[in-house]
């Protein structure tokens, strides 16, 4: 009688990879995941602070003392974080002109027009509507800004669609004339006869000028600017519309295919980014200037496009770059104080920055081609080794 083989004992399982992990292993991943995004950018600020250092000591200028007065200047006292946030505050919303339409694959650079057409807008509210309580005021000169600024920038996004003008090319272009239509209004049909030496619109009523918030000199365009960054991010990230957009702008013939309407998407995107470069105008309106005039066109609608690039059009990563980016621009005259440096200097940094980012983008872009390339390649590889083997 044959005996029968008593049976294997069955393999123990194995425990979870999760569990063979440790903890601090894990969490240096997340971090690595999440922070993987910003590489480039930190790269980009790196490189642009080498060459920046080279550009000063070409001229014999003190490179390591520049530096530390560009930071002094942004964040080294009070005074200095209460200028960095007031210059922070309308490039919030001016960054947004260019990452939400980004999110639909368009890139938007008028926000300056749109900006200047809303501050216009907002100016010319308390004269069509003088009796409201200031609170309606308020109310009434942010959607007139927002519906100048979304209409302005929606109209672009439809000219892209329906007759395949290039979006960069055409707000650049209407950034330009908006300028020139803002010009032409203040200085002619809109402008306050009392403005002499600097043309303008008649001044806001002091009652409806917007306060600064408690214990901080600095506007509460600030706060609503940081407040539309993160409504951004919600509405990007955990909303139908929002995912639809990014599938607009993953692959435009996909989305078709699907059946989702990308004509309104991308019309959606570029009105909201246009109507947060005019509610920036509004602020400036009615917490600096109190009236439109040549000041409001500061140059923040294209200082927008490059705190929107560094955030990697990340509406919660523009609140960081805007911050850097108003204290770049705020430290200016401290340069100008103490090393006869032309303010200029950091509109040359600026410029670095944004060459910098646009060249380590196209640096990832090419590696992430690579990467898939060699990964294409490896696989008919394996797959041959294991018919081999079979």
């Amino acid at each position: 009688m044959t005996s029968v083989p008593a049976p294997e004992p069955a393999a123990q399982s194995a425990p979870p990879a999760s569990a063979a992990v440790p903890p601090y292993l894990r969490l240096r991943a997340v971090l690595l995941h999440a922070a993987a995004p910003a590489l480039p950018t930190l790269c980009a600020l790196a490189g642009t602070l080498l060459l920046f250092v080279l550009f000063l000591l070409l001229q014999g200028r003190p490179a390591g003392e520049a530096c530390l007065l560009i930071y002094q200047g942004a964040f080294g006292t009070m005074f200095a974080w209460q200028n960095t946030l007031q210059r922070a505050a309308p490039l919030l919303l001016t960054a947004l002109c260019v990452a939400l339409p980004a999110r639909v694959g368009l890139i938007v650079i008028g926000g300056e027009g749109a900006l200047a057409l809303g501050g216009l807008a907002a100016a010319m509210m308390p004269q069509l509507a003088p009796a409201l309580p200031p609170v309606a005021m308020l109310a009434l000169m942010a959607v007139a800004a927002m519906i100048a600024g979304g209409l302005w920038i929606a109209l672009c996004g439809g000219l892209r669609q329906w007759r395949a003008v290039n979006e960069t090319i055409s707000s650049l272009l209407m950034s330009y004339l908006a300028v020139a239509l803002f010009k032409h209004l203040v200085e002619g049909p809109l402008r306050d006869p009392a403005s002499l030496n600097k043309p303008s619109t008649l001044p806001l009523p002091e009652a409806d000028m917007l306060q600064s918030m408690p214990w901080l000199d600095v506007h509460w365009g600030l706060a609503w600017g940081a407040v539309a960054c993160v409504a951004a991010w919600v509405f990007l990230r955990h909303s139908v519309a929002g995912f639809a957009m990014g599938i607009v702008g993953g692959n435009v013939r996909t989305a078709r295919l699907v059946g989702l309407p990308v004509n309104r998407l991308i019309l959606l995107a570029c009105g909201m980014g246009g109507a947060a470069a005019g509610l920036a105008g509004m602020f400036e309106v009615a917490a600096v200037h109190g009236s439109a005039n040549s000041a409001l066109l500061a140059g923040y609608g294209f200082s927008g496009i490059l705190v929107a690039f560094a955030a990697r059009q990340n509406p919660l990563a523009i609140i960081v770059c805007a911050v850097v980016i108003g204290g770049v621009e705020a430290s200016g005259s401290l340069l100008q104080r103490r090393l006869d440096l032309p303010d200029a200097t950091t509109l040359v940094l600026q410029g670095l920055l944004f060459c910098n980012l646009l060249a380590w983008e196209a640096v990832t872009g090419r590696l992430a081609a690579l990467k898939l390339r060699w990964q294409q390649q490896a696989q008919p590889t394996a797959l041959a080794k294991e018919g081999s083997h079979a």
